[in-house]
């Protein structure tokens, strides 16, 4: 039982996530060429499993993707990334739509989720790997995902909380995760795992902002209540809620 366990999750190189699977919840391709209303970014927020729902969950994110990036080795397994010595953080692949949602709103999802100050490390999971990192597709985003940094960093100090260790750079190198990983959390027998520890300090207004969901939408993530992602449905919430 735990040989074939351990057999699903650490795939060869050669089973790697074909790039055009279907997503799981959302029925969008893993990889479906970026349209001129979208674009594509990369956060590493402890474990990618989830990390990933709380994205596919946003009205407007037009398909995710688990994988690996920031490191140096080319075509990382699971098994080799969870080593420590690739350099590759557990990263989620975003796709949006611009038009319905801003980068702002990706950026408030991704500081709240988890604590960006614990370096290496996501709750019980430790390691390179599970670091807090944004890897950015372009100049703009960069710009505003330091600035956010900056803006959520005067609110953790406020609470006592230290300083941020987010890795911020620009990055286009991005591996899929084994097909195992993909939408791990709506597959049916997954195990609800997740180690995340957000501080429950919401993320307000900050230089370049433009936030386009409304107030209801984040009543849907109570950081007060633990494992708020995991206690949640998985579908998508309504963009007219």
């Amino acid at each position: 039982m735990l040989k074939n366990l351990l057999n699903l999750i650490f795939f060869k190189k050669s089973e790697m996530a074909s790039s055009d699977l279907t997503h799981y919840v959302l029925g969008s391709s893993l990889n479906e060429p970026i349209g001129n209303d979208e674009e594509e970014i990369f956060f590493g927020c402890g474990c990618f499993w989830g990390a990933e729902k709380g994205f596919w969950k946003l009205p407007g994110v037009k398909t995710t993707a688990v994988g690996y990036a920031g490191g140096e080795i080319a075509n990382p397994t699971y098994r080799e990334v969870c080593s420590g010595r690739t350099g590759h953080s557990e990263v989620v692949k975003v796709v949006w739509k611009k038009s319905l949602i801003d980068l702002s709103d990706l950026l408030k999802l991704f500081w709240e989720c988890h604590d960006p100050t614990q370096k290496n490390r996501q709750g019980n999971d430790q390691g390179s790997q599970y670091r807090s990192a944004i890897f950015t597709t372009n100049e703009k985003q960069t710009k505003m995902a330091l600035s956010s940094r900056n803006s959520y960093q005067k609110l953790l100090t406020k609470e006592g909380y230290g300083v941020i260790t987010t890795e911020i750079r620009e990055e286009h190198l991005f591996y899929y995760a084994e097909e195992y990983h993909q939408q791990y959390l709506a597959k049916p027998g997954s195990r609800p795992y997740c180690s995340a520890m957000p501080t429950n300090i919401n993320l307000s207004d900050f230089d370049g902002a433009n936030y386009k969901l409304s107030k209801k939408i984040w009543l849907n993530y109570d950081w007060s209540v633990s494992h708020c992602i995991l206690r949640s449905n998985v579908n998508p919430i309504p963009k007219d809620l």
